[in-house]
């Protein structure tokens, strides 16, 4: 009888693992667990081993299976846990990558440097595209290899996003798009304005980051912004270190002689913001009636009139004509956190006053090689 029992036991608890292990492996997004020394393979192709090593375990010990986690002695890349934590969500855009394309070396750098110097538990969310994403996964295996740490991976197809925010992409692109075709003009440039719909809704807070970015400190440190969010503020930005937003506002200024709008941070100005590090509190973006008043067809439409703002920057430029309207929405974060390289503009006309604009006096956190810039090495 007390053999019985105990098949008995052993059977309801197989059960109960073999269905958590389902609803992991058939989540919809794709959620994977990556470990340093991991192996370069397919991940989505152990789910065989990882079921039959696990009963494996419950054979061996009851005592195995209450435990908090089970790492797989035959699939050492793979780490499941069960225990309640406490993730650093950060997120990044990974499309149109082919093998040979130099962003993939510049995600590996990004993904490097935040995986080496974080000190938290990171969930790590790339918005990527079917051609894009076995690149992305070999990415972050060889950095899960070399840096011998663990992070939570999850994977969103681009496509299945845009179409979920066509309402704000269609309302977006007329105003903050080049021509169509061009690189900015893509609806992954909005996706940012929409992250509190297509995050988890366990995410309260989080972070962007473009591709081309690369840490010096720790994410942990970045993240310490949201304490310094005023009552009413979504979005943490730092400022645009070059003169664009000069010369987008071209018109506006010459109306207004005496605007701050488009003048360097140092002189009392407004340069703008870039979008190349985001914070996001996405549990007041959720609940913000004003938020989604501001973004549609009406209020955008005023905001740029009224600015007579016509940009090409995707959501970096409605951050910024958000920042002129509506700033206590946006925390404005220290520029070290977005150490900005493009020399694009000195060359342009404002070589007069470039250095106005791209000066940081902060150490650097964050270097951003935009337009194409090279990151040093440091």
């Amino acid at each position: 009888m007390h053999l019985l029992r105990k098949v008995l036991v052993n059977l309801a608890i197989i059960a109960v693992l073999l269905v958590i292990l389902y609803c992991y492996q058939t989540s919809t997004n794709g959620a994977r667990w990556i470990v340093g020394q991991a192996e370069s393979r397919n991940v989505e192709g152990s789910t065989n081993e990882f079921v039959s090593t696990t009963l494996r375990e419950m054979n061996d010990s009851i005592v195995g299976l209450t435990s908090k986690r089970i790492v797989l002695s035959t699939v050492p890349s793979i780490v499941t846990t069960f225990r309640d934590k406490f993730y650093y969500n950060v997120w990044c855009i990974f499309t149109k990558v082919s093998t040979n394309s130099p962003m993939r070396r510049k995600f590996y750098v990004f993904t490097k440097s935040l995986l080496s110097l974080a000190t938290v538990d990171i969930a790590f969310h790339v918005i990527t595209d079917d051609d894009s994403r076995p690149i992305a996964q070999n990415v972050v295996q060889s950095v899960a290899s070399s840096t011998k740490k663990t992070m939570k991976v999850q994977y969103y197809n681009v496509q299945e996003l845009a179409q979920q925010l066509e309402d704000i992409v269609s309302v977006m692109s007329p105003h903050f798009s080049s021509k169509p075709g061009t690189y900015y003009s893509d609806a992954l440039f909005f996706l940012s304005l929409g992250l509190h719909r297509i995050a988890p809704v366990d995410q309260k807070v989080a972070a962007m980051f473009d591709a081309d970015t690369k840490f010096r400190k720790d994410v942990k440190e970045l993240f310490k912004e949201f304490d310094n969010f005023g009552k009413q503020a979504l979005f943490g930005l730092a400022p645009e270190l070059t003169p664009v937003y000069r010369h987008v506002l071209y018109l506006y200024r010459s109306k207004h002689a005496k605007t701050a709008y488009g003048e360097p941070t140092h002189a009392g100005g407004f340069p703008g913001f870039n979008s190349g590090m985001v914070l996001f509190n996405l549990e007041r973006l959720r609940e913000s009636s004003l938020y989604e008043r501001i973004v549609s067809k009406d209020s955008v439409d005023a905001m740029t009139n009224k600015y007579h703002f016509k940009g090409h920057l995707g959501d970096q430029d409605f951050y910024t004509i958000l920042g002129m309207e509506r700033p206590e929405l946006i925390h404005t974060i220290d520029c070290g956190w977005n150490k900005q390289l493009c020399t694009w503009w000195r060359d342009r006309g404002y070589a007069d006053v470039f250095a106005n604009y791209s000066l940081c006096n902060s150490e650097t956190k964050l270097w951003h090689g935009n337009c194409n810039t090279p990151i040093p090495d440091d």
